[in-house]
């Protein structure tokens, strides 16, 4: 299992930790997803043999956030 923590720029409310959080963790492999607002960041746990860290970077893009 691997960790990562990514710095997402735009997230401000409560549909953005829903939106990130409902669509990161619908991919297989992944195991927890976590958004802390003020910080601007997400935690990933997740396995790389299902899902690469391309493939959640993307997701997140595909949301509307920038992922730094």
């Amino acid at each position: 299992m691997e960790n990562v923590t990514l710095r997402v720029k735009g997230m401000s409310c409560n549909h953005c930790v829903k939106a990130v959080e409902g669509s990161v963790g619908a991919l297989d492999g992944v195991q927890e997803v976590k958004v802390d607002l003020q910080a601007g960041t997400v935690d990933v746990a997740f396995d790389a043999s299902k899902v690469t860290l391309d493939q959640i970077k993307e997701t997140i893009d595909d949301q509307g956030y920038e992922v730094e």
